[in-house]
């Protein structure tokens, strides 16, 4: 009988006819759409869009970024022009005594020289008097001199807030506190007040209001059309000469740098211009106020001493020179182009993250990720449904902390800076050299003991590691030995030891922290009254780091230990009786069951248990916090605990966030190596 082979339906594609068209062509695979081939429409499609799309949205951001940057500067040289009649001002006030005739006569002078729509104020705290005043409303009856109205005491306020900020300077030797206040007004203007000193003691306060800001500065639109139709135009030619799928990818990445490159040459060289145009304008307004204080010194005899030093008025906000102008009043280049290089360095960083992501963003529609992504979403789009809450919660409340923390720890962020962006406070990897490169861990003192740096992050970790350890093995050891009592099949009110036992870790952690620091109390504590009912002598647990580490050990394995004994318990009773009947037939001990079965056994349960009660430990915050608080003198801190003080009580939010990454990556390594090792949370 002939062997006869089924042949696939016409049309399937095992059959070869189903191959041909009917003109006798080969025919395209189903999932090939026609003209999809190298160099095809549809393929010249893809990366002409990622080329629109990545071009247009970097270069919009670009543009963004461009603006922020020139209305930043069209703010710092009003500011800085205002400073310096408002420092100006304020020297010739000081000149005059602060108060009196001669502060009215400097002031009368002085308001031919201020611009348009400007009007300036003394208050003088003794008596708190407005002593001159060219502003609108201090005209008739109001006019100065005179005593401050009831409703006019956040003048007297403010001139107190920054005395104080004077006085709080001087006194830590550091510039903590602002000492020149900015604030906007209702119509668009300015406020500045600045403190006036007589004598190296404040007297008195002088304000300028100013005109409303002119129209900031804003990048042409043209340069932006120019380098997004450019690389768009040599790409859409190159698609119909390249017929090669990766070298048209590789046409319009390289239209892509061209495009980003040619927007950053002028944005650089616009932000340039206009940075040095700042510096000119401002040294042109101190030589105006240097040549008009000169003459009102002249005019009302004031006081030459100490000489005049324009410079000196070009301030920030704690009345430091900003040093970009010399102390005659002309512009000190070597400053200003190092303040370029900073800033071109700066731009040159957002600039460089822009053209990453759009290279990514170009890759992923040019390469057809797009359209795969959106052929799954819509296969699976029950199923991403379902995930989504749970996925804009990660992003939320997860991946945005956690990455923004990391950027946080390049960062200077301090309590004092917190307001200004972090491109200013960029300080690269310099809190990662702080932190690891510091080996200054312990010194020898004069009489020859060794003395710790309890603060060096290395001890800290040493005593970290310390703490995890003995505290993992504690758990362990007693939740392990516990489970095997409560595993005796005949054990006596089993259900009752097994509620008493997982008490400790049902109640809140912070309350047994609580708890046991005051049974270790020096005065009042149960430990020392039971020490002393035996005839010994109470301790000071917290005096000595050894004793102090005593109390949150014990304090930590009260915690630890019923997770561990309900993991062992829950492993042993899986074991099945059978293994051990067979092993006592054998002849095998009690301990050679427990190392040939139990064990082994317990293995899966217990490696995944203990990396997780690793890393607990690892950050357990609360009893050290709470038992001990780093007592004595930081030396039973762990990372975690030194992290939080270095946020919350020194303040260093960036130095915070560094320490921060570097304890996720110690943990990060020792739970991949650990995995590796084990292979526990591999499946059989």
């Amino acid at each position: 009988m002939r062997n006869v082979v089924p042949q696939p339906p016409s049309g399937e594609p095992g059959n070869p006819a189903a191959l041909l068209t009917d003109t006798g062509a080969p025919a395209l695979p189903p999932s090939e759409p026609s003209g999809g081939g190298r160099g095809g429409p549809l393929y010249r499609g893809r990366v002409l869009v990622g080329l629109v799309l990545a071009l247009g949205v970097s270069l919009l951001l670009a543009q963004g970024l461009l603006t922020r940057a020139l209305e930043s500067v069209s703010i710092d040289r009003a500011d800085r022009q205002t400073f310096v009649s408002l420092r100006a001002l304020e020297d010739m006030v000081q000149r005059a005594g602060g108060t009196g005739d001669a502060v009215r006569a400097v002031v009368s002078t002085w308001k031919e020289q201020m611009p348009p729509g400007s009007a300036v104020r003394v208050i003088a705290f003794s008596g708190i008097r407005l002593e001159a005043s060219t502003f609108p409303e201090d005209v008739g009856e109001r006019a100065a001199p005179r005593r401050l109205s009831r409703e006019e005491k956040p003048l007297y306020d403010r001139g107190q807030r920054l005395r104080a900020s004077v006085d709080t300077n001087r006194e830590e030797s550091t510039a903590r506190k602002v000492e020149v206040e900015a604030e906007s007004l209702p119509g668009g203007g300015r406020l500045l007040s600045a403190p006036v000193e007589v004598e190296g003691a404040v007297v008195g306060m002088v304000e300028m209001a100013t005109a409303p800001l002119a129209a900031p500065l804003a990048p042409s639109l043209g340069s932006l059309a120019l380098w997004w139709l450019l690389p768009l135009a040599l790409c859409t030619a190159a698609a119909f000469v390249v017929r090669r799928q990766g070298l048209l990818v590789a046409v319009s990445v390289v239209a892509l740098l061209v495009g980003l490159g040619g927007y950053a040459s002028y944005s650089l060289s616009t932000l340039g211009a206009e940075v040095r145009g700042t510096q000119t304008l401002v040294a042109e307004r101190l030589q105006s106020m240097s040549q008009r204080a000169q003459a009102v010194m002249a005019e009302r005899q004031l006081s030459a001493e100490p000489p005049l030093r324009p410079g000196d008025w070009d301030s920030d906000a704690f009345r430091r020179p900003l040093g970009l102008v010399t102390p005659e009043g002309q512009v000190n280049e070597a400053v200003v182009s190092s303040r370029l290089l900073e800033l071109r360095s700066g731009v040159g960083r957002a600039l460089g993250g822009l053209g990453v992501l759009s290279l990514a963003v170009l890759l992923f529609i040019g390469m057809g990720g797009v359209h795969r992504t959106a052929a799954t979403i819509v296969e699976n789009r029950t199923a991403y449904a379902y995930i989504a809450p749970a996925m804009v919660g990660m992003l939320v409340l997860v991946f945005f902390p956690f990455f923004y923390g990391i950027a946080l720890s390049f960062t200077d962020s301090t309590l004092y800076n917190v307001g200004q962006p972090l491109s200013s406070l960029w300080v690269g990897v310099r809190n990662y050299v702080e932190i690891l490169g510091d080996f200054n861990i312990a010194r020898r003192a004069q009489d020859g003991s060794l003395v710790f740096n309890y603060l060096n992050f290395y001890y800290t970790l040493f005593f970290t590691v310390v703490w995890t350890v003995t505290n993992v093995v504690l758990g362990v050891s007693v939740g392990l030995g516990l489970a095997l009592i409560l595993n005796v099949d005949k054990l006596a009110m089993r259900p009752a030891y097994r509620v008493l036992l997982i008490l400790p870790w049902a109640m809140p952690n912070y309350i047994t922290a609580l708890i046991w620091k005051g049974l270790f109390h020096q005065q009042f504590g149960v430990v020392n009254h039971l020490i002393r009912m035996f005839g010994g002598q109470g301790l000071s647990w917290y005096d000595t780091p050894f004793t102090a580490f005593l109390t949150v050990l014990t304090t930590n394995g009260w915690l630890s230990f019923p997770f561990m004994m309900v993991v062992s318990l829950g492993a042993l009773q899986s074991i099945p009786m059978e293994l051990y009947e067979a092993a006592r037939v054998d002849g095998a001990s009690r301990w050679q069951q427990f190392k040939a079965i139990t064990l082994p056994s317990l293995k899966p349960a217990l490696v995944p248990a203990i990396i997780l009660s690793v890393v607990w430990t690892f950050n357990q915050f609360n009893v050290i916090f709470l038992v001990t608080e780093g007592e004595p003198s930081n030396s039973t801190e762990i990372l975690i605990t030194q992290a939080y003080r270095y946020a919350f009580q020194r303040y260093r939010y960036g130095y915070a966030a560094a320490y921060s990454t570097v304890i996720f990556g110690i943990l990060l390594l020792y739970s991949l190596v650990q995995n590796r090792v084990s292979r526990a949370t591999e499946a059989a």
